[in-house]
C-alpha cells in the first residue's frame, strides 16, 4: 500500500524524469568516450566489460549518486510542502512505513537508472569490440554490484531529506556528502565505506574478497540506516 501510494504522490513531479534523463545521460558518457577515443581503449590487455567501466564508471556514478540525492529530496519536499506530512501523520500509517515506502520506490527507480546505463554499455560492446558469451554475464553482475552499492547512499539521502523540512538544506547536505566522497581515494577501504564513496567501486578488476567485504559492509549499512531512521522518527515524535 506505501509503495503504490508513493507511486501516486511523485506522479506529478519531476521525479520520474530525474531518474530518466539522467539515465540517459550518464548511458551517454561511454559512447561518447568510445567515439572519439576508442582507439585508447581497443588494444588492452582486459575483457570489453572492464575496459569500459575503467574508462567511464567514476563519472556515471558521479551522475548516478547526484540523481538520488536529488530524488530523495523531492521524495519528502512534497511531504513538507503545506504540511502535508502532519496530515499523514493523523492516518494509521507509521512514519516508518513512509520512509520505506519511498526507499523501496528509490530502488526501483535505481534499477531503471542502471538498466538504461547498462544498456549504453551494452551497446558499446556490440559496436566497438569483439564479443564473446562470456560478456553478458560480467555485465550482469557489474550492475547487479553497482545497484546494492547505491542503496546506502540512496537511503541515507532519504534520512537526510527526512530530518530537514527545507529542501535545499538537504539538497545541500547530499551534494558535500558526494563531493567529499570524490576526494577520498578509492583504495582505502575503510574511507571507502563512507556510504557516498560505495557506488564509485567496480567489480570489473576486484578481487572476490574485495567484492564479498563490500557486499557485506552495503548490507550492513542499509540496516543500520533504517534502524536510524525508525529511531529519529520516534525521538523527533517525542519532542513535537
Amino acid at each position: 500500500m506505501s509503495f503504490g501510494l508513493e507511486c501516486k504522490k511523485v506522479k506529478r513531479t519531476g521525479f520520474n524524469p530525474t531518474f530518466l534523463c539522467g539515465g540517459f545521460i550518464a548511458a551517454i558518457v561511454p559512447i561518447l568516450n568510445m567515439a572519439v577515443r576508442s582507439e585508447n581503449y581497443l588494444g588492452l590487455d582486459a575483457s570489453p566489460v572492464q575496459i569500459l567501466m575503467n574508462a567511464n564508471w567514476q563519472m556515471m556514478s558521479l551522475l548516478n549518486i547526484l540523481v538520488v540525492v536529488a530524488g530523495a529530496c523531492l521524495m519528502y519536499h512534497i511531504e513538507y510542502t503545506d504540511n502535508a506530512l502532519q496530515r499523514m501523520c493523523t492516518l494509521p500509517i507509521g512514519e516508518s512505513r513512509l520512509f520505506f515506502g519511498k526507499a523501496a520506490l528509490l530502488a526501483v527507480m535505481s534499477v531503471v537508472l542502471l538498466l538504461i546505463e547498462a544498456a549504453g554499455i551494452a551497446f558499446c560492446l556490440y559496436h566497438w569490440f569483439e564479443l564473446s558469451l562470456d560478456v553478458w554475464p560480467e555485465l550482469m553482475k557489474n550492475f547487479g554490484y553497482a545497484l546494492l552499492l547505491i542503496f546506502p547512499a540512496a537511503t541515507g539521502s532519504l534520512m537526510i531529506a527526512s530530518a530537514c523540512k527545507n529542501m535545499w538544506v538537504s539538497l545541500g547536505i547530499g551534494v558535500i556528502c558526494v563531493f567529499a566522497a570524490t576526494m577520498m581515494p578509492t583504495k582505502n577501504f575503510a574511507l571507502s565505506l563512507f556510504p557516498f564513496a560505495l557506488p564509485f567501486q567496480m567489480f570489473a578488476g576486484a578481487t572476490e574478497n574485495t567484492v564479498r567485504n563490500y557486499i557485506v559492509a552495503a548490507v550492513i549499512e542499509i540496516l543500520i540506516i533504517g534502524f536510524a531512521e525508525v529511531l529519529l522518527l520516534k525521538v523527533r515524535r517525542a519532542f513535537e
